[in-house]
């Protein structure tokens, strides 16, 4: 963790050390909670008497309330401003994981599932927003370390959790104990919030430069992380499985590379990514990522797997994080609305693409699905560069 904290604070010695503290904190926080309930699935599915069926509801509850609470986060943000919201979404996380803690019944959970994801979709869409306001010149080196912070808070959920309810703790003290600890993020949230509120934004361009009626840029840019999202979650989730010919260890060896890579892809992004031009790196990112994808998936088993997923999740790793720090670029002072709508489309992305590669698996395998990944990976490549070449027009005509 300490490794991203210089790079960070460069080039933005006026942001409090408190504010960058509380942001890292935040996006750990919403990493643990992302993997809470699947690191419980066993014990959730036993005592309410669910089925797979069952728990994919629920995650498709909390997935389309996440969305919706990026999305609030933007359309919302001029009207209450940043302070206001950040504190609210730490309050419904702790109000929808008490809830979970406490449902007695299955409708009760879904309930407290769906409000956890509005307020952690607000922290996400909130925090990046925070962040493109707070270093607008430069690339996605910052956004890069608050993403890894995420992904710090992931690793870490599963291994505790386990360990929490092996040493006989019940699973609920688990979901309620978190939300306790969500409610301390309120008013540390609101001081973070505060900083940037009280900034003045930065000058908007003139002519249609200064409002979001230059759509096309940001279309672009929304459709490219949503396909992004698609692939990375759809390698990720389908990699066990698509590896059925392999032994367990060697399956989970390969899942396990392409998160250490993804992390690590990260953690280099803090260090390197503002020295190179963003719309180029994360089209070139996105590139790499699928080029490595269809290499495993004509692979398919040996060695040769292993190290084309680790690259795949390597370059990966800083493309959402430059594709919001290009968005913040091409819209300078509308950073909350920004980052409210890339977050929803990356959600989008996560409900769509994963569940239709299960759908598809009986009749074209699993392999079909990953080259899609692949080929959507792609994709985002050429969307991040048309947005780049988009908005380049846009502001020679001007």
């Amino acid at each position: 963790m300490t490794s991203a904290a210089p790079v960070v604070t460069s080039g933005a010695s006026a942001v409090p050390r408190r504010v960058l503290a509380t942001s890292f904190a935040g996006f750990t926080l919403i990493g643990w909670v992302s993997l809470l309930l699947p690191s419980l699935i066993r014990e959730v599915k036993g005592d309410f008497g669910q089925t797979d069926a069952g728990f994919g509801l629920l995650f498709f509850v909390g997935a389309v309330c996440y969305a919706f609470g990026g999305l609030g986060t933007g359309l919302l943000h001029d009207r209450f401003g940043r302070r206001a919201i950040l504190a609210t979404a730490a309050l419904l996380i702790a109000t929808g994981l008490i809830t979970e803690g406490f449902a007695p019944t299955w409708p009760i959970l879904l309930l407290g599932v769906g409000i956890a994801g509005a307020g952690a979709g607000g922290i996400d869409a909130g925090l990046n927003g925070l962040f493109m306001d707070l270093y607008p010149a430069q690339g996605g080196g910052p956004l890069s370390g608050l993403h890894l912070f995420y992904s710090v808070g992931a690793m870490l959920a599963p291994p505790i959790v386990a360990w929490i309810v092996i040493a006989g703790a019940d699973w609920r003290y688990v979901l309620a104990g978190t939300g306790v600890v969500a409610l301390g993020f309120v008013l540390p949230f609101r001081a973070a919030g505060s900083v940037a509120d009280h900034r003045h934004p930065p000058p908007h361009p003139a002519g249609e430069q200064s409002r979001l009626d230059g759509r096309l840029p940001l279309i672009a840019l929304a459709v490219a992380i949503g396909f992004y999202v698609s692939s990375e979650l759809g390698v990720s989730s389908w990699m066990v499985g698509f590896l059925a010919d392999e032994s367990l260890g060697t399956a989970s060896l390969a899942l396990g590379a392409y998160w250490a890579g993804l992390t690590l892809g990260r953690l280099a992004a803090v260090r390197f990514a503002d020295r190179f031009d963003p719309v180029m790196l994360a089209s070139a990112c996105a590139a790499i990522t699928g080029i490595m994808v269809a290499v495993m998936v004509v692979a398919h088993s040996g060695a040769l797997v292993i190290v084309a997923v680790a690259l795949a999740g390597f370059s990966s790793g800083p493309v959402y994080p430059l594709i919001m720090a290009i968005g913040g670029r091409l819209y300078p002072g509308r950073a909350a609305q920004v980052s409210g709508l890339l977050t929803a489309a990356g959600v989008i992305g996560s409900i769509v693409y994963p569940p239709l590669m299960g759908i598809m698996s009986p009749y074209v395998g699993l392999g079909a699905g990953m080259a899609g990944a692949a080929v959507l990976a792609i994709c985002a490549a050429g969307l991040i560069r048309a947005a780049g070449m988009l908005a380049a027009r846009r502001a020679a005509t001007a």
